[in-house]
This record gives structure tokens, sequence and C-alpha cells, in this order.
């Protein structure tokens, strides 16, 4: 089987490498950038450090600070429409997830035209984006360096999985120094979304092994640093760590693809606009569990990756002390125990379970499931 491995043209990563990045931005010869950015990094003043920084590399710049958590399809629009109006010539995304998704579904229908819908699933669109720049702050979603944009549709309340190599960023910038600031809950949700992404590329159908080599690396990296850096967001090196532990778990998913639980986080995060990283963390066990019937071998690589004693063990009890691990590091880091907690109903699982279904996140998945099993998974995470 023949596989395509995505991954942006140059990554600069490292404490202190965002004045390197500037430098690499000068030597394309863009002239001037939207800076897609959310509320919160707009007011903490991050946005208008990038815009200076970029001035002295005599770039002009605009900032757009609308993008939501679970950006929207509106939020693409009034992205886009200010970028025409600006007459800018390339996006610089800054941010987590959200910024990043924003900034590429903005930099996507730029170039292609039409809606950002017109691209749900893999490779719809025809042209290459314009020119993304992608500066992370999480650790995290990867989606500074993937050709996955995720973008809720308010009317259909689903999250859209738009799948293009178009919408790989040219560069991204992994400074760590930008993570210091999260605060414990954003650092503890974003490092288990990252855990998710290196174990569903694990046990994809996909999986190759360079996929696994990365998957499995950023698993151990994850396990020894997150509990770290929740407990002292200030711990340098083991932002470090989760930064590159991140960037890894995205080299695997961008190319092994993922699994029902990010087939099923997405419809939670569209409906109720729940944070993604703690709708995986909760139902990461759940899907596991569903999945240990066939792949339990790769979940006992999984569970010794992650620091567990697995001599002797069977390839089922293997699995298990997967599932045991994953669902530990979920408590240390203070993840909600279920989807109760977080505000979901079980009288919508029919429809979400529908919808999880016709995710292109879920067909890599190592164990097909139908309508009814989806919804067990649904029940047994509450």
């Amino acid at each position: 089987m023949s596989s395509t491995f995505f991954i942006p043209a140059v990554n600069i990563m490292g404490s202190g490498c965002l004045d390197e990045a500037m430098n690499a931005i000068r030597n394309y010869g863009f002239r001037k950038a939207l800076i897609v950015t959310d509320a919160g990094l707009a007011k903490a003043g991050v946005a208008t450090m990038i815009a200076e920084k970029l001035a002295m590399q005599d770039i002009d710049s605009v900032v757009f600070d609308g993008a939501k958590p679970n950006p929207s399809i509106a939020n693409v629009e009034a992205g886009l429409a200010l970028l025409k109006e600006s007459r800018c010539d390339f996006v610089v995304s800054l941010g987590g997830g959200s910024p990043h998704d924003c900034a590429k579904g903005i930099a996507l229908c730029a170039t292609n035209g039409g809606q950002i819908r017109d691209y749900e699933g893999v490779d719809q669109s025809t042209k290459p984006q314009l020119p993304l720049i992608a500066i992370n702050t999480t650790a995290g979603t990867a989606s500074e360096m993937t050709r996955f944009c995720i973008i809720t549709d308010e009317t259909r309340h689903v999250k859209m999985a738009i799948v293009d190599r178009n919408v790989t960023p040219l560069l991204s910038v992994n400074d760590p120094a930008l993570m210091v600031a999260m605060p414990k809950s954003l650092t503890a949700a974003t490092g288990m979304d990252a855990l998710t992404h290196a174990i569903e590329a694990y046990v994809s159908t996909a999986a190759n092994p360079i996929t696994d080599a990365c998957a499995l690396k950023a698993m151990t990296l994850i396990s020894n640093n997150l509990r770290l850096v929740v407990r002292d967001g200030s711990d340098l090196a083991a932002r470090e760590n989760m930064a590159y532990a991140q960037f890894l778990a995205g080299m695997a998913f961008n190319n092994a693809s993922l699994g029902y639980v990010h087939a099923m986080a997405h419809q939670l995060g569209g409906f109720y606009d729940l944070p993604h990283g703690v709708c995986n963390a909760v139902l990461l066990p759940h899907v596991q569990t569903f999945n240990a019937q066939v792949c339990a071998g790769r979940l006992t690589d999984v569970a010794h990756a992650m620091g567990a004693d697995i001599r002797g063990f069977s390839p089922e009890e293997g699995a298990q002390a997967a599932i045991a691990a994953i669902r530990c590091l979920a408590r240390d880091v203070e993840i909600p125990g279920g989807l109760r907690d977080l505000g979901a109903k079980c009288t919508d699982i029919p429809v979400l379970a529908a919808n999880a279904l016709k995710d292109a996140c879920g067909f890599t998945n190592p164990r097909v499931a139908d309508q009814r099993q989806i919804e067990e998974i649904f029940r047994s995470a509450f």
C-alpha cells in the first residue's frame, strides 16, 4: 500500500525561535499580513507584539481577532472580508487550533472562492491557498502543521472536517516561550488532545513505520511531561518537550489520520460548543476499549510507551494497561470524568452518533462500528 507524507516545507521550533522565524518570513517577500488570532491573545498584547515584529521586517499587517473557540463559517467569512478589504497577500495564524483552523479556512477561500462548506471532506479544493504562516501557542492540536481544518457549520450544528493538502501551512513556528502563559485547564486539554492524536494514529488502519515512530515518541513525551506543565506552567523544559510531543503527534495523525474519538468529539463540539481536547480526553478510553478487540497488540505498545510495566502481559492485559494509563493521566491533569459533567444530553446521542459516522476522521478507525455501537460508546462515556 502506498502512503503520502504531508508536512509544512519549513518548521522552526525551540525556545526563543520566534525571532529566527521572523527572518524567514521576511525572505518570502510578502508585503501585508492578515494576523488571525483570538480575543484572548489580542487582549494580552501577543497579536500586537507579532505585528510589531513583522513591522521590523518591513511587513505591514492587520489583526483579525474573531477566531472563536470551535471557529464557525461566520468567523471565516468575517476574516475573509477583512483580508480582501485590506488587500493582504498572506495570512499569519497566531494561537492554538481555533485560530489556525479559522486562518486555513480564510486562506483556502481567498484563492479557491466559494464558501468554506464547499470544501468539507478530503481534497475538495483545486488551488493552493493564500500562503499561511502558523505561529503556535498551545501544545496541542498540531494544526500549525497539518492538512486538517475543522470548522463549525452553525446551521447544521456539525463540525466539518476539511482534510486538504492545500491547507498545509507554508511555515510552522513552535516557540515554547509563547506557551508559558497557557492556563492550567488549556494546558491539560491540549495535552490530552495531542495524546489522542498519537494513539489514534498508532491504531489507525493507515499507520506506517514513520507515523508509528512519531506516535510512540509523542506518547512517551506526553506521559513524562504533561503532569509537569499542568503543575508548573513556567517549566520551560517541560513546555519544550510538550511542543515537540504535539508536533510529533501531528506528524503521525496528519499522515495516518485518526479514528472514532475525533469523529465523536467533533459532534460534541459542534452540538454543545465544548472544548475539543476535553471531549477527546473523556472519549479516548471508551473508544480504545471498543478497539481493543482488534488491536490489543498495538494498545500494549501504547501502554509501554506511556511507562506501564507490561512484562509477561498478554495482549489483552496490555490493552487494559493502556486504557488504565490513559485514565490515570486524564485524572492527574483534572479532566472531567464524563460527558454528563460537560453538559451533554443522553437524548441527543442518536443524532450525535449518526453525524459521527459521516465524519472523515472515523474512516481509519481499526474496528468498524455501526450506529448502535457508536451510541453505546457515547453512553459508556456519560
